[in-house]
């Protein structure tokens, strides 16, 4: 079992920015590729980005690339979403998500990111 919890949401202007991050307990993400996703209201939850286990490999949502980084701390077992350029197109809640074939699938609580124009 992995326990994620997100922090580091909150309310921006647009054009600002945020970091959100994700801590893990229960077993060391080492073992999982780990991604961000997103859902805004009335939407279906949407990916963001992703990165590999060692942290070699990242991959972006269209929407996002160019202003957001994913980055993962394996020693700290944090995963990190840096969020420049704001829009507000970008609020919604961010949810962090473990993934291992397996070792299983899991998603933290989110955290609501709220940009405003």
């Amino acid at each position: 079992q992995v326990q994620l919890v997100e922090s580091g949401g909150g309310l921006v202007q647009a054009g600002g920015s945020l970091r959100l991050s994700c801590a893990a307990s229960g077993r060391t993400l080492y073992r999982y590729s780990m991604g961000w996703f997103r859902q805004a209201p009335g939407k279906e939850r949407e990916f963001v980005a992703s990165i590999n286990y060692s942290g070699s490999i990242t991959s972006y949502a269209d929407s996002v690339k160019g202003r957001f980084t994913i980055s993962r701390d394996n020693a700290k077992n944090t995963v990190y979403l840096q969020m420049n350029s704001l829009k507000p197109e970008d609020t919604a809640v961010y949810y962090c998500n473990a993934r291992s074939p397996t070792l299983g699938d899991y998603w933290g609580q989110g955290a609501q990111v709220t940009v405003s124009s």
